[in-house]
């Protein structure tokens, strides 16, 4: 793993433009490296999924202050970056640590997270976009996605990044009085 931060980072801040085919709307956006006064947007988007959704198997909402200590944790190669439009942080991505031992230190967990408002507009795509682009240019061999419960798009959205189904893990957690799975995808970074 090179362990360096991104060095051309010209494409945060910038504005992209696209068009969603489902609306006739042009979504103007933009992606950029997430700052310590994101962490309520971040903690706000994160807290939806902890308290009504199943994509975190947290079951304790994150306070302010421990959404800005998580977010101190995110510098060099694990970044966390957000999607801005209109200058209100609509979704958020990040890379983590895969396992704390040493010899996993080439592969990255990543995780993705739209505001409920703003699904099905582009918004998860362009970040794992930025996310996939992040993870081959920091060095990483191998990203890993856990996703819980049964979110189809979800594994849509990794497949079309070239994430392979690894396997599901059955009943391994416990939420809303109900059992969840964890399908488990991987993306190698493509050999040069």
């Amino acid at each position: 793993m090179s362990g360096q931060a991104r060095t051309n980072v010209k494409a945060y801040g910038s504005s992209l433009m696209f068009h969603n085919p489902l609306s006739t709307t042009i979504v103007d956006m933009r992606i950029r490296l997430a700052e310590l006064s994101d962490a309520a947007a971040i903690a706000e988007i994160y807290n939806y999924e902890v308290l009504s959704g199943v994509a975190t198997f947290d079951l304790v909402p994150k306070s302010l202050e421990e959404q800005r200590d998580w977010l101190r944790d995110r510098l060099g190669v694990l970044p966390c970056i957000v999607a801005v439009d209109d200058e209100v942080v609509v979704g958020w991505a990040c890379l983590s640590k895969y396992r704390d031992r040493p010899a996993y230190r080439t592969s990255v967990e990543n995780s993705v997270y739209v505001h409920p408002d703003h699904q099905g507009r582009g918004v998860g795509n362009l970040l794992m976009s930025e996310l996939v682009k992040l993870a081959d240019e920091h060095g990483f061999h191998a990203t890993f996605a856990r996703i819980a419960g049964d979110n189809p798009a979800s594994v849509a959205l990794h497949a079309k990044y070239d994430f392979q189904l690894v396997g599901v893990e059955k009943e391994v957690g416990r939420k809303f009085g109900r059992w969840l799975d964890i399908t488990v995808m991987q993306r190698l970074t493509p050999k040069d």
